[in-house]
């Protein structure tokens, strides 16, 4: 009976990473993908001659690669949507009245 060699996964609780874009960044980049593939298939249908459509979609894949690769490195794993939770914080609080800080009994 042969020993058998198990590798250790030392990536265990790392986030998931592929080619430098980190966890959800890589499910953005994929959906807008899928959707210059629906796009593509659309104008090409519409009539519009291919190079111009190959033109639109690579202006546009170009745009939406270099868009997101600086959002992974600007906001990082997590920040994105610590960035947006801090937007939905209100930067005053407005009472009316002071029944809200009467103590009531």
């Amino acid at each position: 009976m042969a020993n058998s060699v198990y590798q250790i996964n030392k990536g265990i609780n790392q986030s998931i990473e592929f080619k430098g874009l980190k966890a959800q960044y890589i499910w953005y980049l994929g959906g807008g993908v899928v959707g210059l593939l629906i796009v593509f298939a659309v104008i090409y249908i519409i009539g519009l001659p291919i190079y111009l459509c190959i033109g639109i979609i690579l202006g546009s894949g170009t745009f939406l690669v270099v868009k997101i690769y600086r959002m992974s490195r600007q906001y990082g794993e997590h920040g994105l949507m610590k960035a947006l939770a801090r937007k939905q914080v209100p930067k005053i609080i407005k009472s009316g009245s002071r029944k809200t800080f009467m103590k009531k009994g």
